[in-house]
């Protein structure tokens, strides 16, 4: 998963298209892998932790009838939080625009997922000045 981060799209491509496939085999086995990597490397750049959680979302999307209750647990968890930070890696470059989809999650009446408001916190810290 290492070559996630090659510059070369094609790689990236390569990268993304052995783990869907890897996943049709085993999928539960790919999915930990993927979220055991994605967790050692808390600081990997944005792009190249898309291609991981793309591939993942694939795997589960393929898979779902196979999967255990307590992986798809773990698994929302991990890739709410995984998005979160992804927005507020964007944020950083493009405050105006996440902020625009982020306050699209707020509906009146309904009280936001708990992810929304801590994108919401963590967009604050990463822009203070």
């Amino acid at each position: 998963m290492d070559a996630t981060t090659d510059k070369d799209a094609l790689v990236q491509e390569q990268i993304y298209n052995a783990l869907c496939s890897l996943g049709e085999s085993e999928p539960e086995e790919i999915l930990h892998c993927c979220d055991e990597y994605l967790r050692q490397h808390d600081k990997l750049a944005y792009p190249h932790r898309v291609i991981i959680l793309k591939a993942m979302e694939s795997v589960v999307r393929s898979n779902i009838s196979l999967l255990d209750k307590s992986t798809a647990k773990e698994l929302i968890q991990e890739w709410q939080q995984a998005a979160s930070s992804v927005l507020v890696a964007v944020g950083q470059r493009f405050i105006n625009k996440v902020m625009e989809e982020v306050l699209t999650k707020f509906q009146p009446g309904i009280l936001p997922h708990c992810f929304v408001l801590q994108t919401f916190a963590d967009l604050a810290v990463a822009n203070g000045q």
